[in-house]
């Protein structure tokens, strides 16, 4: 069976030995690392034969669309994360808006959400009318309950907490929080998927938002599900996906095609039957990553809360300002390394002059989050390494970092 690598746009045969590889970013260094021959990449799509064979088997069936594949993948989805629903649709800032929307978030209502992360989480908030304001963040890079609590008002209406780098932010705490003010829960769990808090999966405490993206740690190129254990809102938001419709050309509500394909779903099934395997693996590396930096002067490393699991989308460290050498000065040793890295996020969200004037963003003073868009640098920790690769990580991070 031919493989197929995407390079530059131009989609070229690659020996059946090596692992299909991808940057969907296409950026390079100091964004999402680099893909030149013989450095190791920040991210890397691993595609096995079950994958292919779901394809063809859905080519050959002739049902392209939304079908069997997509309601097998919400099934097995559902399944792992411990959830009645699981509704597949086009792509993750999808999933966020059609949670919003499904728990009839909107104009007038304020969403409580953190200010350092992917901007498809402000994105999905405007989208539905409804107004942004930001809580500041703890040395685990999620939100911070405290934060929160300070920030409800009489408009508040859901609280937005981001799982990021497939670390939970603190649920027990935000679950309490919400559910004295009676306040709906929608968790960002797009880099999170298996990670758990107190026991209960990501998406489980209110409505779940997952992506499918391209570097994401299941996959299918494009792809989100929103999960919830709330018939109601499944039910709203499965209207919501195929234009208002539960049966052909009975409309029930204005909707959307937010629709997902059985190809892109032929391509998630497998990876999720092995979403157990794909943490161990990366735990595993982060593990080891963590073992070789434990000395590195001015490196904070990243660390698991005893209530939670990680899952390790990325492995984010921090450069302090006591370091030997700034940021830019370890990224620029670690590219001559040949090392892959990702600065995930080297803004707030609120910061990009397109929101600058926008009456549904309120700005507020997140000191912490501020001080991690000019520290954060991700390191390669994706199932795709060896120990020779994590070697190299380690010793090239010691070597940039003046270790």
């Amino acid at each position: 069976m031919q493989r197929w690598r995407i390079v530059a746009g131009v989609r070229r045969a690659v020996p059946e030995r090596v692992p299909l590889a991808v940057n969907p970013s296409g950026a390079r260094g100091g964004e999402a690392g680099t893909t030149s021959a013989g450095t190791i990449p920040v991210s890397k799509v691993i595609l096995g034969e079950e994958e292919t064979q779901g394809v063809l088997e859905v080519l050959r069936s002739g049902m392209l669309a939304q079908g069997r594949k997509v309601a097998e993948l919400e099934d097995e989805f559902a399944a792992a994360h411990g959830v009645a629903h699981a509704i597949a649709v086009s792509n993750g800032t999808v999933a966020l808006t059609a949670a919003l929307r499904g728990l009839g978030i909107g104009p007038g209502d304020e969403v409580i959400t953190t200010p350092f992360s992917f901007n498809a989480t402000l994105n999905a908030i405007l989208e539905v009318g409804a107004t942004a304001r930001f809580a500041d963040v703890r040395d685990d890079f999620t939100i911070d309950p405290d934060a929160v609590a300070a920030s409800v008002n009489h408009r508040t209406a859901a609280l937005l907490p981001v799982h990021l780098y497939g670390l939970p932010a603190n649920m027990a705490a935000i679950a309490d929080l919400a559910e004295r003010h009676g306040l709906a829960i929608v968790e960002d769990a797009a880099q999170a998927h298996g990670a758990t808090c107190a026991g209960r999966s990501v998406g489980g405490y209110g409505v779940g938002a997952f992506s499918l993206y391209g570097t994401k740690n299941i996959t299918c190129g494009e792809g989100g599900i929103v999960v919830t254990d709330d018939d109601e809102t499944a039910s709203k938001v499965r209207l919501l996906r195929n234009q208002g419709m539960r049966a052909r050309y009975d409309y029930e509500i204005p909707g959307y095609n937010w629709r997902l394909t059985d190809l892109q779903a032929a391509i998630a099934v497998p990876q999720v039957r092995r979403l157990k395997d794909i943490i161990a693996a990366r735990a595993a590396n982060a593990a080891r990553l963590t073992a070789g930096l434990a000395d590195a002067p001015g490196l904070v490393l990243p660390a698991t809360p005893a209530d939670r699991t990680h899952v390790w989308h990325q492995y984010t460290v921090r450069i302090r300002h006591q370091a030997p050498v700034g940021r830019r000065e370890f990224c620029a040793g670690l590219e001559r390394a040949g090392v892959g890295y990702g600065i995930y996020y080297p803004k707030l969200m609120h910061d990009y002059a397109c929101y600058a004037d926008n009456p549904q963003v309120i700005v507020a003073d997140t000191p912490n989050a501020r001080a991690m868009t000019g520290q954060v640098v991700s390191l390669p920790v994706h199932p795709g390494l060896s120990q020779a690769d994590l070697e190299r990580i380690v010793v090239a991070s010691l070597e940039a970092i003046g270790g």
